[in-house]
């Protein structure tokens, strides 16, 4: 089994056509693992998060149009090139400053950090600003976010063949020739078979038919509602399956953990408040897709791999820990203290106290807060793509990039994100009422 990382979001070398992972650069290693006898597990992997995922173990080879260089090559096996190509400078349509490399000098540049083509933009002068892909860049282009996008002649011309009034244009040519090779971690001894599967690929014609099939495309137009109906479901599905399981799973976990927390906070033990304190501080400074990204890809650098799920429920339980525990304890600390004075008067200890008489009370102050923290979950969770997990918002982002319908896409998203935000909050009524029989 060969784990192959790929972006699924950069067509025509790695896109979704339905539910259905293709491209170039797919198929390709779907036939070097048949020409190799080896079983392909594709894994998809934003892209710069793609060497992070590689170093950790998390795959075994980048088919994702790395380009070579000597940076690279000193840091990872590197194969010999299954693709050449160039880069090209992009620009708004009605744009006529930049005609050349050279006009590229303190322009915005939209480009991935970790990509050749962003050191190609940054020699040329350019300011470099961030994105996560090349549907992305290209969208930023055209709402004038940016000035200028430089990216690989293959993508961009598919781009505009199968895009109808793209918005944009290519005015220029890159002086390099790109050359997409395999990346694998240093010493990793998959490369000796991986040339040999390549070179066999290009002898026996399978590259071309390949290049043939990707790079000569023709237009398929499709409408929005095409687009909502083809997605709708999966989309749907993957906020049933994937987005409200980790909600629930982390909010309750991350609950039961804020009510310990909440109770050392208030003790008058140094040996229990004090690390209580730090834990809040720590997670409630933390932010989550920093949380996220140290737990998924920072762990198995000390021996410890989780899966992308089990990640995403630890980090965004911490995170729901962090801030339930200082609502929790305000909320505890919101019951008169005559409460307790009763309580002892009747021979009650602390703990049946607490459990029977105040947290009891305390929860219909609990409630709305933990309710907004249970909301803001729901949508903190479209932050958990950035670990592999495919939920809602990761499941629009695959529909809309060959197409670059976003609005369409993620306005649905949005909706689905809204109809959960509004059942939940039906259920926040229905829980406070329900609570507030505890109180006189």
């Amino acid at each position: 089994m060969l784990k192959v990382g790929t972006e699924g979001v950069y067509p025509p070398f790695s896109y979704h056509q339905g539910d259905q992972l293709t491209g170039y650069d797919v198929e390709f290693m779907k036939a070097l693992g048949n020409r190799l006898g080896v079983q392909i597990q594709f894994v998809e992997v934003p892209w710069d998060s793609m060497f992070a995922a590689l170093t950790s173990g998390r795959i075994d080879v980048v088919a994702n149009q790395v380009t070579k260089n000597p940076e690279r090559a000193g840091l990872y096996d590197l194969s010999d090139p299954y693709i050449d190509t160039t880069g090209v400078v992009l620009v708004a349509e009605n744009n006529t400053t930049i005609k050349s490399l050279a006009d590229l000098k303190g322009k915005r540049a939209g480009q991935n950090l970790t990509s050749n083509w962003a050191d190609t933009a940054k020699k040329a002068g350019a300011q470099i600003v961030g994105v996560d892909s090349m549907d992305k860049a290209i969208q930023n282009l055209r709402q004038g976010s940016v000035d200028v996008v430089v990216n690989d002649k293959l993508a961009v011309r598919n781009f505009l063949a199968t895009t109808s009034n793209p918005g944009v244009k290519i005015v220029a040519e890159t002086n390099d020739r790109s050359e997409s090779v395999l990346a694998a971690r240093k010493n990793s001894g998959f490369m000796p078979e991986l040339n040999q599967g390549i070179a066999a690929l290009k002898a026996d014609g399978t590259s071309q038919r390949l290049y043939d099939k990707y790079f000569d495309p023709k237009a398929e137009p499709i409408t929005d509602w095409k687009m909502i109906r083809e997605n709708a479901w999966p989309m749907a599905w993957a906020a049933i399956k994937v987005t409200i399981p980790l909600t629930i799973i982390s909010f309750v976990i991350g609950l039961i953990i804020a009510l310990g927390v909440a109770v050392a906070r208030m003790s008058t033990n140094p040996l229990a408040f004090l690390p209580a304190r730090l834990f809040i501080s720590v997670f409630r400074g933390i932010p989550v897709l920093v949380l996220l990204s140290l737990i998924y890809f920072g762990l198995p650098q000390f021996g410890w791999t989780l899966a992308p799920f089990t990640a995403a429920v630890i980090g965004f339980s911490l995170n729901v820990a962090g801030y339930g525990a200082e609502i929790i304890r305000a909320a505890i600390q919101s019951v008169p203290r005559g409460q307790w004075e009763a309580a002892r008067t009747i021979g009650m200890d602390y703990r049946t106290t607490l459990r029977r008489l105040i947290i009891p009370q305390a929860a219909r102050t609990a409630v709305p807060p933990l309710s907004n923290t249970l909301i803001d979950l729901v949508k903190s969770t479209s932050l958990a793509s950035s670990i592999l997990v495919v939920e809602l918002l990761r499941q629009a982002q695959i529909a809309a990039a060959p197409t670059f319908k976003f609005f369409t896409l993620y306005g649905l998203a949005a909706i689905y994100y809204w109809l959960i935000s509004v059942a939940l909050s039906f259920a926040q009524a229905r829980i406070e009422k329900r609570v507030s029989r505890f109180v006189a």
